[in-house]
């Protein structure tokens, strides 16, 4: 909350992100942001050491793992539309409560899963991908997806490496390039040109808004997703992204790369708060770390190593 009344004060009221100070060439003046002040400063510290004592615990997202993704890709590219629900009362919804989308917008929604993970999207700035960052070519006869973003929380006037995804035929959840080209087909189907945003507000059960600048909301995407995830019977609540880490094991060092994090580590904590939560399911029992016979994981696809350091 803090953090969204120093943005309120710093961008919208131009103040900057200075500490409050009194000025000491005109007494009773003050400049720079009033959430920086000392004061506030030292209350929020106080607040935590109260929360800790009185036994509450900051709980950070935990990481959206491939199974779920996986259930979420299954249900929602095989779910079929019946008839489309007439507006009907408050118990049919509790009754019926997978009516809240049909298949079209649900491939909608998987894309943005799919593009916000591989991409280390935050959901705000996914929902703010236009047509025209979306480039659909081809490297040495494979298909790929160029995607140039204008934008991201740690560049915020550009200059942003692109992201280049590649198909990924055995995780057909986590292609990117596939849900990409099979939305824009989706899109055009129902008479969308490639310009605007790629995610949009639902119209009715199962159509978009044909409008280029009627962009989806993150207020409505989270009601979305929260339903999406009771769909496959997962609490939706704690839910982030930390997929590169604990999937695909990539150095964290190739993750700041590819986030575009590695200009400079002035803020190491929340590069962890994207990678490493309490909430996580363990992946080695503490009493299994320096065990040798302890059972290997999944054999890598590539080269059939079943250790824990493949």
């Amino acid at each position: 909350m803090r953090a969204a009344i120093s943005h309120k004060y710093g961008r919208e009221y131009k103040l900057g992100t200075q500490v409050w100070l009194e000025n000491t060439l005109q007494p009773g003046t003050f400049s720079g942001n009033p959430s920086l002040s000392p004061v506030v400063s030292q209350y929020m510290i106080s607040l935590r050491r109260r929360k800790v004592r009185a036994g509450e615990v900051i709980t950070s997202a935990c990481s959206m793992d491939q199974q779920t993704m996986r259930k979420l890709w299954q249900y929602n590219t095989t779910f079929q539309n019946e008839n489309e629900p007439q507006p009907g009362s408050q118990k049919r919804k509790l009754e019926r409560p997978e009516e809240w989308g049909g298949h079209n917008f649900r491939q909608m929604l998987q894309t943005l899963y799919v593009v916000s993970m591989l991409c280390l999207l935050r959901y705000d700035e996914a929902l703010r991908i236009m047509w025209t960052d979306v480039e659909f070519t081809q490297i040495d006869g494979t298909h790929v997806v160029k995607l140039e973003l204008p934008f991201c929380k740690t560049n915020q006037y550009g200059g942003i490496a692109p992201f280049w995804l590649w198909p990924d035929k055995e995780r057909p959840w986590m292609d990117g390039v596939f849900a990409l080209a099979k939305w824009w087909r989706l899109s055009k189907e129902m008479g969308i040109e490639r310009h605007g945003y790629v995610f949009r507000r639902k119209h009715g059960y199962d159509q978009v808004s044909l409008a280029a600048e009627d962009a989806l909301t993150s207020q409505s995407f989270l009601e979305y997703f929260r339903n999406n995830m009771v769909d496959i019977g997962t609490d939706p609540r704690p839910y982030g992204c930390q997929y590169l880490a604990m999937e695909l094991r990539w150095p964290i060092r190739t993750i700041c790369e590819w986030g575009g994090w590695t200009e400079n580590f002035d803020n190491a904590a929340t590069i962890f708060k994207y990678l490493i939560s309490w909430v996580d399911n363990p992946t080695v029992d503490r009493k299994d770390l320096f065990n040798p016979n302890r059972l290997g994981t999944d054999p890598c696809t590539s080269c059939g190593r079943t250790c824990h350091c493949a």
